[in-house]
């Protein structure tokens, strides 16, 4: 009961996750339909001067909103990856702080309404949005390695991942069923790889080649294969390419292994040293 309940904690939080990384910030949006309502009115009542000035706060307040749902996606993103920089801007807080002063934009410009109580408002509009989305992450993630800086790992394995999803989109224009399949499947294999790499960095060292020439050289031929009419390749060139692909597979298979032989010699030496202490 224990461990259903954990799992359900678990799935409710994915789904939170995933509905906030959908939506982003919906309340913003919402808050977008009683201006835009104004601006119509201003429009068809010929107050062109006031629809001007409503569209400018219109625009900031989307912008914002904007800014925003940017930097929930790209903390969302950081905080799955194990291994991730920090968002070069701070789109929340830049966000926010857009918000704020379209608030008083539409108070001080629009609205006619005093400045001091137009910066409160401001202000208020500011910290809520902080408050309610909270601040952009500021500290990388990356874990010491021994053979590689952190910083050059991230980079590979973000190029690797990009070029995953290239052939991944690339692929979708093949018609040839079971080729479209054998590179799928060579992808979500991949795929695999890069997430035990990224679960224990140490493991680079072992996928250096993974990393550099195989996803690479699965780029290149799906390319290469795209520039050529499909009704122009004959079944022995698509034979094989199959084989090929199938070899590639087998590649993937063996850095899987060698990749999990090694989290199962780390952990016999860590039951071993234990076993060891505890009888000392």
């Amino acid at each position: 009961m224990e461990h259903l309940g954990e799992r359900m904690m678990d799935d409710l939080r994915r789904w939170g996750t995933e509905l906030h990384r959908r939506t982003g910030a919906l309340m913003l949006y919402l808050f977008l339909v009683p201006l835009f309502i104004s601006v119509m009115v201003s429009l068809f009542a010929g107050h062109y001067k006031v629809f001007l000035l409503k569209t400018g706060g219109l625009l900031l307040w989307t912008l914002a909103a904007m800014l925003v749902t940017r930097g929930i996606r790209e903390e969302i993103a950081y905080r799955q990856a194990s291994i991730a920089k920090a968002p070069v801007i701070p789109l929340k807080i830049a966000g926010s702080l857009l918000l704020g002063g379209g608030v008083f934009y539409l108070g001080w410009v629009v609205g006619h309404v005093p400045v001091w109580k137009a910066l409160f408002v401001g202000f208020l509009a500011t910290a809520g949005s902080l408050l309610y989305y909270g601040i952009d992450p500021r500290k990388d993630k990356l874990p010491p390695t021994e053979d590689m800086d952190p910083e050059l790992l991230l980079r590979n394995l973000t190029e690797a991942r990009d070029s995953l999803e290239r052939v991944r989109l690339r692929s979708e224009a093949i018609h040839d069923l079971r080729l479209h399949r054998e590179i799928q499947h060579a992808i979500d294999m991949a795929e695999e790889i890069l997430d035990q790499i990224e679960a224990d960095p140490r493991a680079v060292r072992m996928a250096r080649k993974f990393l550099v020439v195989y996803i690479d050289g699965v780029e290149r031929v799906t390319d290469r294969y795209l520039a050529v009419e499909e009704s122009q390749i004959d079944e022995g060139m698509k034979e094989r390419l199959y084989t090929l692909l199938r070899e590639v597979q087998e590649r993937f298979r063996k850095e899987l292994r060698e990749l999990k032989s090694r989290d199962l010699f780390d952990l016999d030496v860590q039951i071993d040293a234990l076993r060891r202490q505890i009888r000392d």
